[in-house]
């Protein structure tokens, strides 16, 4: 069965049930791991505790950047942004928030460098890393073998795969695949999640069985707009995006966790930058700010012990 692939053309539609139009203060709770996400300062709220500001420069660590880096004391960042918890607009349609814009400022206030950010779409930063257009990208980019023949790392998260559907689906847990077959499954486009539905579907027909479905979309709303209205089946996506989303619509519940991967900053290929950022992530956990930004959106459970350059994928 050929792949659906959507452009996500929904600018008529006013759903989206992940409404981002009521800001509010405070800092939650923190969740554990399976916890519900920022959800808990109530539904539709976003978190604005500021947990960057306070961040002080590290002189260990900026030393590590290139000299042409530190000399012109700026790195260029682009930013997929999609829905909470890890980047998406406030209701103003401008201000970016999330766990990976507090992760990118922090780390660089750490390196004493201004970001120069700009948003760009999921699939289109790892290429455009390559080719030198950015010296760095953030989207949740989890690390794989496959991945890491092109792209170097540098770990600060660790989150992963998982699946949630519609509260009268009878999927109760996915722990095979095999369990999807003859369903359609609505993913990100580019994601390891779409080459992980990819590389699996021969075994429905194995198991003689109807092959799933994948449905792909750039837009991280139209997935869940396609869930709601039953033109697929089950969404597969980023276990602490999903735990946040179904808190914030109704009739949709997370199944489980899949797999779990290391998440990182992506850059290019033997990127000399690689050094001075484990140093900077390192710094703001010694510091507690790596822990102040997973309270503020409610992703403890995705915490790492340290930071790391490009390690093999989580199997």
């Amino acid at each position: 069965m050929p792949r659906t692939r959507h452009t996500a053309a929904f600018a008529l539609i006013t759903v989206v049930a992940l409404t981002l139009t009521a800001c509010g203060s405070g800092d939650p709770a923190s969740a554990p791991a399976g916890g519900a996400g920022p959800a808990a300062a109530g539904k539709g709220t976003i978190p604005t505790t500021d947990v960057v500001s306070a961040v002080k420069k590290d002189e260990a660590a900026a030393k590590l950047l290139p000299a042409d880096v530190r000399a012109s004391g700026s790195l260029s960042l682009a930013s997929s942004v999609g829905t909470p918890p890890g980047a998406f607009y406030l209701e103003n349609g401008k201000t970016l928030a999330g766990a990976d814009i507090d992760f990118a400022d922090a780390v660089a206030r750490a390196l004493g460098v201004e970001l120069k950010r700009e948003v760009a779409s999921f699939d289109a930063i790892l290429p455009a890393l390559g080719s030198g257009k950015y010296d760095v990208g953030t989207g949740n980019f989890g690390v794989t073998d496959e991945r890491r023949k092109t792209i170097d790392f540098v770990t600060y998260i660790n989150d992963g795969q998982g699946f949630a559907v519609r509260d009268d689906s009878k999927l109760t847990k996915v722990t095979d695949l095999v369990q999807l077959c003859g369903l359609t499954v609505a993913t990100g486009a580019g994601t390891t999640f779409e080459v992980t539905l990819e590389e699996n579907r021969h075994r429905c027909a194995e198991a003689g069985k109807k092959p799933y479905e994948v449905t792909t979309y750039a837009d991280q709303a139209a997935i869940w707009i396609s869930l709601q209205q039953g033109r697929s089946d089950v969404v597969m996506s980023t276990i602490n995006g999903l735990r946040y989303a179904v808190t914030q619509q109704e009739g949709l519940r997370f199944l489980n966790e899949f797999k779990r991967l290391d998440v990182g900053f992506a850059f290019k290929k033997g990127t000399p930058l690689a050094p001075a950022f484990r140093a900077a992530v390192n710094s703001i956990k010694a510091d507690g700010t790596y822990d102040r930004i997973l309270k503020k959106w409610g992703t403890t459970g995705s915490a790492i012990e340290t930071s790391r350059i490009s390690p093999p994928e989580l199997k």
